[in-house]
């Protein structure tokens, strides 16, 4: 087959490069890691040869997140965001015409699937993970991660690696002697970033931890690992599978990642999965951020001030905030008393929102305290319950006046956002199990 037309999409102010290859009833979306390029994969046989593989029973949609092979290019100094890279997802979708698809997340890309899987349920007919994770970092509750010493290391490795054609020894290391192959990724990797790019993102997905995001996951799910593997071990994928509701795992033989593995059994496995997803449920959960609200003092003011001179600032206050929710693509749940709760399909954009608003309330005379928190919520008609709901409710009622105070999850999830905390330390939540760190955001 031909090499498909490349199309751009607009994602913000950014250009997403992407593709539409085979003919497929269903529409599959491979979100990849960073060494991405639309383009690049066809001049590599075998990359050439899986795509063609998938496109024989979907119609295949591959795109370049921001930052990497032909889209736009970012800051090494304010690399995107998990929540923006989510987005390039929805926006390649919508340029596409794509209402639902399957989401195909492999290795580093697993991420950016999952959320987006997890937020919004109603566009993503099944998941696909292969070779992937939710937590790269060991630690005491997570032994089988990759060890910090090592993590230290990997940004320099990487860049070595990219610079004299050797990542190939890690992504497929049963055919790192294979030196036609070496150069033909070598090129690929050289279009897809440069060693300081890759090092960066490297460091960056170092601190990604979603585990927590996980059990929010409700459409239909197939867990792929390699036996094999020597970096991200298999017993990262058995937890992928053990978490997510209803998953199923696959394990496959070798240390080799999708591209250079077996590609028949793995595409055949895929095949089987799509072809017997189940209808759609109707999603009554969902991945969220909550956000709550208030003046601090607003009984003193109103007293001060008088019931008309209240009222009038209540009415601007108001107005200011559902701009910011507008700006920032926030769902006003409900008023409540002189604040707001709202909802937003990313944490930091719920974050700018919230300091949006606190910002003008201040040009207004006053101070308003946020607390946010991201969680699965219910979706109870035009309103929104669950646990996640209480822990906002319960982190606003710990802010200082003028504070955004976030939960460690919140914080967690903005990793590359350029939003910066304050650690204010572990808290008990009235009505809610264990201890809380909390964060403060600075800018």
């Amino acid at each position: 087959m031909d090499v498909p037309e490349t199309r751009f999409a607009r994602s913000g102010d950014y250009h997403i490069a992407y593709q539409v290859s085979g003919s497929g009833p269903m529409d599959l979306v491979l979100c990849g890691s960073w060494q991405s390029n639309v383009e690049g994969r066809w001049e590599v046989p075998l990359m050439a040869r899986f795509l063609r593989r998938l496109g024989s029973f979907c119609r295949v949609i591959t795109f370049d997140k921001r930052g990497v092979g032909l889209s736009d290019p970012v800051p090494l100094q304010s690399l995107p965001s998990l929540e923006d890279w989510m987005d390039d997802v929805r926006a390649v979708l919508d340029d596409v015409g794509s209402t639902r698809a399957a989401i195909y997340g492999a290795v580093d890309g697993g991420v950016m699937a999952m959320l987006f899987a997890a937020t919004y349920p109603e566009r993503t007919a099944a998941l696909i993970l292969e070779h992937c994770y939710a937590k790269v970092e060991q630690a005491e509750d997570y032994p089988f991660g990759v060890p910090e010493p090592l993590l230290e290391h990997a940004p320099e490795l990487v860049r070595r690696l990219w610079i004299n054609g050797h990542m190939l020894s890690l992504v497929a290391p049963s055919k790192a002697g294979d030196d036609v192959l070496r150069q033909e990724f070598a090129r690929y990797c050289r279009s897809c970033a440069s060693p300081g790019a890759a090092a960066a993102m490297v460091e960056m997905l170092r601190h990604v931890d979603i585990r927590y995001v996980l059990p929010s996951i409700r459409v239909p799910t197939l867990v792929m690992h390699e036996r094999d593997a020597n970096f991200y071990k298999i017993e990262l994928g058995r937890y992928l599978a053990e978490n997510i509701p209803d998953a199923r795992f696959v394990e496959l033989e070798g240390s080799d990642v999708a591209w250079f593995g077996d590609q028949e059994a793995l595409a055949a496995e895929i095949e089987e999965f799509l072809t017997g997803v189940r209808p759609a449920p109707v999603h009554d959960r969902v991945l969220a951020t909550v956000m709550f609200t208030d003046i601090v003092e607003s009984t003193r003011l109103a007293a001060e001030w008088g019931d008309a001179r209240w009222r009038d600032f209540l009415e601007r206050h108001r107005e200011l905030s559902r701009r910011q929710l507008g700006i920032h693509r926030g769902r006003e749940v409900q008023m409540l008393g002189d604040g707001f709760f709202a909802t937003f399909d990313g944490p930091a954009r719920a974050i700018r929102c919230a300091s949006a608003i606190q910002e003008g309330s201040r040009s207004l005379g006053i101070d308003v305290r946020s607390g946010l928190h991201t969680g699965e919520c219910e979706l109870m008609g035009d309103d929104v319950g669950g646990i996640a709901v209480h822990i906002g409710a319960r982190v606003v009622s710990l802010a200082e006046p003028g504070e955004v105070l976030v939960s460690s999850t919140v914080k967690d999830l903005v990793v590359g956002s350029g939003l910066a905390f304050v650690d204010r330390g572990q808290h008990a939540l009235k009505g809610v199990p264990g201890e809380w760190r909390l964060f403060a955001v600075t800018n």
